[in-house]
């Protein structure tokens, strides 16, 4: 969690020089280390993205312990951080992305949540 915590801070700063895409990718990677930390707390590790938002969807979301707009939250991350990161010609606008920062630090809040029960 404490990976997600400071990806989180980066995204942060990022966001205030005007680095969008990479914002988005610290956005996106502060939700993955979160939960990756919940799923190692049940004896699960991987690191492939696509299985971690398939284990996302069908162990939290699908039985209620995530609410589902924090699961769609970490799929809008996902899509757009691949974007960014790998497609050409990828422009986020601040006006767009500003409240991903809020609904990420809710979606590691959660996890964090999780981890004590």
């Amino acid at each position: 969690m404490e990976r997600a915590r400071e990806a989180l801070q980066e995204a942060e700063l990022l966001f205030q020089a005007d680095h969008l895409n990479a914002y988005v990718n610290r956005l996106y990677y502060a939700c993955f280390y979160a939960l990756s930390a919940l799923l190692a707390t049940r004896g699960i590790s991987t690191s492939k993205h696509a299985h971690l938002r398939s284990l996302l969807h069908r162990d939290f979301v699908k039985t209620g312990q995530i609410p589902v707009a924090l699961g769609e939250h970490y799929d809008r991350l996902f899509t757009h951080r691949q974007e960014g990161d790998y497609a050409d010609f990828v422009v986020f606008q601040a006006d767009e992305v500003r409240s991903w920062l809020d609904e990420t630090r809710v979606f590691v809040d959660h996890l964090a949540s999780l981890l004590v029960m």
